[in-house]
């Protein structure tokens, strides 16, 4: 196995499910928003603010094919990073990719516990918390669902369901031990 890569809403885990994936697995482990941040010397927040949504998709894209291309890695995308141009269509033929899926009701509540600043959710309401989150889905599933394999991650909040996930995750791309 040469290369996985993780999709799906923010607050699904993919960082935390990835990072323990590759540490589990021998392999390095890169949040393309964090090799974003570091290329750039910003924050990702800062990025979209001065060179707008279009702007940052095409940085996005530009960086995912440089990391794409590592071996022996798993990567955790953004959020939206698979909604963008081809992206999901080149990630399925650089990687095995998966969808770390959950329902709406426990990304909200990942997200409302999360230590991450995300601005997109910043100030909203628990209700319209749901509601965003609902109404992002409906738009970005699509997409996710082109990934090669789909894990229900719906029960992700401690560190023995964390290590199930990876176990099911290695089953689920046919990965023994």
């Amino acid at each position: 196995m040469k290369r996985i890569i993780l999709v799906g809403y923010m607050g699904a885990g993919k960082t935390t499910v990835g990072r323990q994936l590759a540490l589990n697995l021998g392999m390095q482990f890169y949040d393309l928003d964090w090799y974003i941040e570091m290329r750039y010397h910003t924050t990702v927040a800062k990025l979209f603010e001065q060179r707008g949504e279009a702007g940052f998709r095409e940085l996005e894209r530009n960086m995912l094919h440089e990391v794409a291309e590592f071996d022996d890695v798993v990567l955790s995308c953004g959020g939206g990073t698979p909604c963008f141009f081809d992206n999901m269509d080149y990630m399925n033929g650089q990687a095995e990719t998966v969808y770390l899926k959950a329902r709406p009701e426990v990304l909200a509540q990942h997200l409302k516990m999360g230590k991450v600043v995300r601005p997109l959710i910043l100030g909203k309401t628990d209700d319209e918390l749901l509601q965003y989150i609902k109404d992002s889905l409906e738009v970005r599933e699509p997409f996710y669902q082109k990934a090669k394999h789909t894990l229900d991650v719906s029960l992700l909040d401690n560190y023995e369901k964390i290590k199930i996930s990876v176990r099911l995750l290695k089953r689920t791309l046919g990965i023994e031990g």
